[in-house]
């Protein structure tokens, strides 16, 4: 099988965004299985739901008032408020624009890497296009489960990729080399309540449960 990477070309993540090939033959050739799976992702209890609220009432009252037709204007608007939130409220470390370099088809900068006792996630933030924008994310996850390989105790790595509007997640098993992209989808604000208690609750894994 003729490979979908150019001989002696040096590959960012950015540049899996404009790849037209299927993700499963992207991940694949990286070394690793997928699949499109429902996910049971953990879920933090007893979420504020006075913090939704502000964040959602915030995000209507500001939104005829701006223009977000741009990624960095929704990175801003709808995805750092609720990033700033979590960190808040569970013991993470939150990365911005974080430099990981692996090897020439893996290098880059990833938009947003939390960081806690037990876990990791990737977040992936574009303007558009969410099938595209999860070939990147593939590749950040895959290139942080490299990264990070001699974390014995790290048994997954997760993902998200979002636009803003509407966010997916995914979850790579680092035993398995296998990434799952989740069925699933989760809108901004309507669903604010399930983007949040997921991300919190796989950072805070000793206070989480299964979602149903």
């Amino acid at each position: 099988m003729r490979s979908i990477f150019q001989e002696g070309k040096k590959y960012t993540f950015s540049d899996y965004f404009e790849l037209d090939n299927p993700v499963e033959d992207i991940i694949k050739e990286l070394g690793y299985s997928f699949l499109t799976q429902p996910l049971d992702l953990p879920r933090k209890n007893n979420i504020s739901k006075e913090l939704i609220k502000q964040i959602s009432t915030t995000y209507y009252a500001i939104l005829p008032k701006i223009s977000v037709n741009s990624e960095i204007a929704k990175r801003e608007v709808m995805i750092a408020p609720v990033l700033h939130a979590v960190i808040q409220h569970i013991n993470a470390r939150l990365n911005i624009e974080y430099p990981v370099s692996v090897n020439d088809k893996l290098s880059g900068t990833i938009d947003y890497l939390f960081r806690s006792s037990q876990e990791l996630i990737v977040i992936e933030a574009k303007k558009g296009d969410l099938d595209r924008g999860f070939n990147q994310l593939a590749a950040e996850m895959i290139a942080m489960d490299i990264y990070e390989e001699e974390q014995a105790d790290l048994t997954r790595v997760y993902g998200a990729i979002t636009i803003g509007e509407v966010w997916r997640f995914a979850v790579l098993e680092r035993e398995a080399k296998q990434l799952s992209k989740d069925i699933h989808t989760f809108r901004f604000p309507e669903d604010l309540l399930d983007i949040f208690s997921i991300v919190t609750g796989i950072l805070d894994r000793e206070n989480n449960q299964p979602s149903a």
